[in-house]
């Protein structure tokens, strides 16, 4: 990894070729996508098998797109007893977790007439996509069915693509299955986007989508925006590490390994007050490449957007964090707590040199599907308010609206809309 000493040159810098992995560059892929997503909203289900057949290889029709409970059984039988054993674990914890962001509808009365209120209402169908190419993520299906089924919603169906026999993972079914999925359907890519989306005569039209996905699926997610809702366009993953001089360095690089691992455009940066730390690192991570099985593309990754950033104090290596503003930041300082007070822009804090990042992504509870390229600074992890919609509730007796109808009208004339003046004046007629 290159170190480099900070700057605010060299975070200009960084920040520009962190950005540059953004699903907004994708430009060379957007015709694919949009053609895809039109043959789906004007062909509907012939479309997506056309081109599930194409992608997936797998001869999909009406008879065979939906995964049965034959399917899930079996899945059950081919998932090692201990890994579903693990995948009920995992699911008790984030149950818990998504359960206390839970909001009741709230009313206020007053005694001169008036209730003020908010009414919270469950989505009633939220499609969630879950990728099938290079690697399965029986850990995505819980965050992304969890905070849904906490929240309410009535119907969950998700999509995910077979491969060329029509199989799906079996620990995906398994996790679907526990999780709560309504519905599973073989499908993937932006035709699956575009069935959820629009509605074919297979798979239903749904209200939200959410999920992580490849180029075409966020570009996809992208376009239908507005006649969906979805969860976001998801970049590639990020870790940042906030260290001084008692930071564990093989700890530090374990932690900086496991996100570049995922592919070749994921961001490991280390932050640090300590040239000491920074060299012993980078000694470490040398060490575990050489047996770790991505190494290819932790290697790319790492050369692309690799960085050993040294601060000259603690305040500076905040002030670059909060600019960074990582999906996941681990504190691994003296006092990590109080650092973690000073953090404005994270997708997910770990604290400590004995909460790691994996500790997010499978078991601990918070939601791993998290902002990325800097969205963090004005997104949230996913979660249960994701999933419901608030509507405004006002009543308003005579007697209450009696003494401030004037001031509506003068209001509503300011601004020259005479007929949303008209509609409070005519309720007091009598008194002109």
């Amino acid at each position: 990894m290159r170190t480099v000493k900070l700057t605010k040159e060299a975070i200009s810098d960084i920040l520009e070729t962190m950005l540059q992995r953004s699903p907004g560059n994708y430009g060379a892929y957007e015709a694919r996508v949009t053609e895809i997503l039109r043959q789906v909203r004007e062909r509907g289900d012939e479309a997506v098998f056309e081109y599930t057949r194409q992608f997936d290889k797998f001869p999909a029709d009406a008879s065979n797109i939906r995964v049965t409970e034959e399917e899930i059984l079996r899945a059950y039988e081919e998932t090692d007893p201990a890994l579903t054993e693990v995948i009920r674990k995992a699911l008790v914890n984030i149950q818990k977790y998504h359960e206390k962001q839970k909001r009741n509808s709230w009313f206020d009365t007053s005694g001169d007439g008036t209730m003020l209120g908010q009414k919270v209402t469950p989505m009633e169908k939220v499609g969630v996509y879950v990728p099938g190419g290079k690697a399965v993520y029986p850990s995505s299906v819980l965050m992304n069915i969890v905070p849904a089924k906490a929240a309410g919603v009535e119907r969950i169906i998700m999509t995910t693509p077979a491969n060329s026999e029509g199989k799906v993972n079996p620990a995906v079914l398994v996790a679907a299955k526990e999780a709560g999925a309504d519905e599973v359907y073989k499908a993937g890519g932006a035709q699956a986007i575009g069935a959820m989306a629009y509605g074919t005569a297979s798979i239903p039209k749904v209200d939200k989508i959410v999920g992580p996905g490849n180029i075409y699926v966020a570009l996809a997610k992208r376009a239908v925006y507005g006649h969906v809702s979805i969860d976001s366009i998801a970049g590639p993953s990020e870790i940042l590490v906030l260290a001084d001089e008692t930071a564990n360095p093989r700890y530090v690089a374990a932690d900086l390994l496991s996100q570049a691992e995922h592919d070749e455009l994921a961001s490991a940066i280390l932050i640090t007050t300590s040239e000491a730390l920074a060299e012993r690192v980078n000694h470490e991570i040398h060490n575990f490449l050489q047996t770790l099985s991505r190494r290819e593309i932790i290697e790319k990754s790492l050369d692309n957007f690799g960085y050993i950033l040294l601060a000259k104090d603690m305040e500076e290596a905040i002030e670059t964090a909060n600019a960074i503003a990582s999906e996941h930041l681990e504190i691994v300082t003296r006092d990590p707590f109080y650092v973690m007070t000073k953090i404005k822009n994270a997708g997910a804090i770990f604290l400590g040199e004995y909460s790691s990042e994996p500790l997010g992504d499978y078991f601990a509870g918070p939601n791993h599907i998290l902002p990325t390229n800097g969205t963090a600074k004005f997104f949230s992890p996913l979660g249960v308010d994701d999933f419901v919609k608030k509507s405004s509730v006002i009543y308003y007796s005579r007697e209450a609206l009696a003494p401030i109808h004037k001031d509506i009208i003068q209001f509503a004339e300011s601004e020259q809309l005479t007929a949303h003046a008209n509609s409070i004046r005519v309720r007091f007629d009598e008194e002109s």
